[in-house]
């Protein structure tokens, strides 16, 4: 029996204690009761109750056992593994049990007669897994097979007693909830006692993710700073990664920050002036000009660019953008282009075409929040259309088309599949927007790519840039928000 089947089961006994729980509820209420005594809760409360004590505790067992059992099994088939293997430099332990794993997963296409009638000999046993698709490791390593075949049985030990704890618990959540159907039981205020500390777990959640996430790269840069000075990084003119080789561990390269960081802001800067002035106009087009016909019409295909995904933008700059502006060059100089294929124009005007639709859109939805007193009184002094944009409706919503614009900033110095495509990989230190550049996000993918350890300088300062462009962003979004709120205009 399967988790998801165990969880729709769960389901289904709490459903059905709901519908019986609202029953009883109103059979209760059906009755003619005494002045003063009826029910304290609407009958679906009282079924909501049910539910709840019902699918609760038992979802919560059954995902604190999964995790459990999953963690002491894999415990106990790493202590089941020799010596040699613990210490060998060909497989780490970590991989070795993730094969044992798929090995037991591997068990799970046996048929129970196949199961019972195990061949004794290694090859029969490693023939017949093989003819089920099931991956094996080498000879050498046939000591995985029946600490595999310990997994499954326990495994299998594990999640029956599990699910059948699962159930009860669902089923006594039913009894237990329907016992408590009273006319002044107060199921309104648990129900909604329990959602909110939903909310509040679910507050919680997001808040601690962030925290883990900071944490996570926190200390991978903290180790990342014992082989490199914060001088050499945070002021460094030339950035030059070099993995040492086998007998040169003490050449560990260069780690300048200053062109990474110039390129991301430098790209950034060209997108926003190109993705600020049409996305700005086109937002005060459909709040103060369009008619609701043509509105309902350019709006949706308008923020569609939205969901283009960004490998297709970096393939169409790659295509079309940057061979067309460099052609363009080429037949303006009369021979050689002065503008490269991959170039910082080339990103920037790309990623300007992305980000038109989140200027568009919250500052649109910006401009409509302005009471629309303010425009019948500035009409009505004379004005004319034009000069209450001008005067009265872009001063009342400045502070919150900043705030926007910082953000929508702050979504393109995070890009990575556009500057790869279209700026190219180089880190230069130029303020020629005609050549290539690149950013921190790119060099973050570049220095986790392949099959490395987190042991050396070369692919910890990945986590050194992700934690920068962290407080980067977080500052702007800070700054963003206290703008918003200094200069916010309330009105009636």
């Amino acid at each position: 029996m399967s988790a998801l089947l165990v969880l729709l089961i769960v389901v289904v006994i709490s459903s059905v204690g709901f519908f019986l729980g609202r029953q009883k509820a109103l059979r209760q209420s059906s009755t003619e009761p005494v002045i003063g005594d009826k029910l304290h809760s609407r009958p679906h409360y009282h079924g909501w109750w049910v539910f709840l004590v019902s699918a609760l505790p038992a979802i919560i067992f059954l995902a604190i056992w999964t995790i459990g059992s999953s963690v002491v099994i894999e415990k106990h088939a790493a202590s089941q593994m020799p010596q040699s293997a613990e210490q060998s430099t060909v497989i780490s332990q970590s991989l070795a049990l993730g094969m044992i794993r798929n090995i037991a997963n591997g068990f799970e296409r046996l048929t129970p007669a196949e199961l019972d009638n195990l061949p004794d000999n290694y090859a029969d046993l490693r023939q017949l897994l093989g003819s089920k698709g099931v991956a094996l490791a080498t000879e050498g390593q046939n000591y995985m097979i029946p600490i595999a075949l310990n997994w499954y049985h326990s495994n299998k030990i594990s999640h029956n007693i599990g699910s059948a704890i699962t159930i009860v618990l669902a089923l006594a959540g039913v009894i237990f909830g329907l016992s408590g159907v009273r006319l002044r039981s107060r199921a309104r205020n648990n129900v909604e006692r329990i959602v909110l500390w939903g909310l509040i777990a679910a507050s919680g959640i997001a808040i601690l993710t962030t925290i883990g996430i900071v944490f996570s790269m926190l200390f991978q840069t903290i180790s990342f700073f014992q082989s490199v000075s914060l001088e050499n990084f945070f002021f460094g003119t030339v950035w030059d990664p070099r993995f040492a080789a086998a007998g040169s561990q003490g050449e560990v390269g260069q780690f300048g920050l200053i062109p990474l960081l110039a390129g991301t802001l430098y790209i950034a800067f060209v997108a926003m002036l190109f993705a600020v002035p049409i996305g700005l106009f086109s937002a005060i087009y459909m709040a103060e000009y369009a008619s609701p016909r043509i509105r309902t019409l350019v709006k949706p295909v308008l923020e569609l660019l939205a969901g283009i995904p960004t490998i297709v933008y970096g393939f169409f700059a790659l295509v079309t953008v940057g061979p067309f502006l460099r052609d363009l060059s080429a037949a303006i100089a009369g021979g050689q282009g002065f503008i490269m294929s991959q170039s910082v124009l080339t990103a920037g005007l790309v990623m300007g075409v992305m980000l038109i639709p989140f200027v568009s859109s919250l500052s649109d939805d910006i401009i409509t929040a302005v009471p629309r007193s303010l425009r019948d009184g500035s009409l009505g002094l004379g004005a004319t259309r034009s000069e209450t944009i001008k005067r009265v409706i872009m001063p009342a919503a400045l502070p919150g088309i900043v705030g926007a614009l910082l953000m929508t900033a702050s979504r393109a110095i995070g890009e990575t599949m556009i500057v790869v495509l279209a700026a190219g990989v180089a880190a230069n230190l130029t303020i020629n927007p005609f050549e290539a550049m690149t950013t921190i996000t790119v060099k973050i993918v570049n220095q986790l790519t392949g099959d490395l350890e987190f042991n050396s300088p070369q692919t910890l300062v990945a986590f050194a840039l992700g934690i920068t462009l962290f407080v980067l962003t977080l500052a702007m979004n800070i700054f963003a928000l206290y703008i918003v709120r200094k200069y916010r205009e309330q009105y009636e």
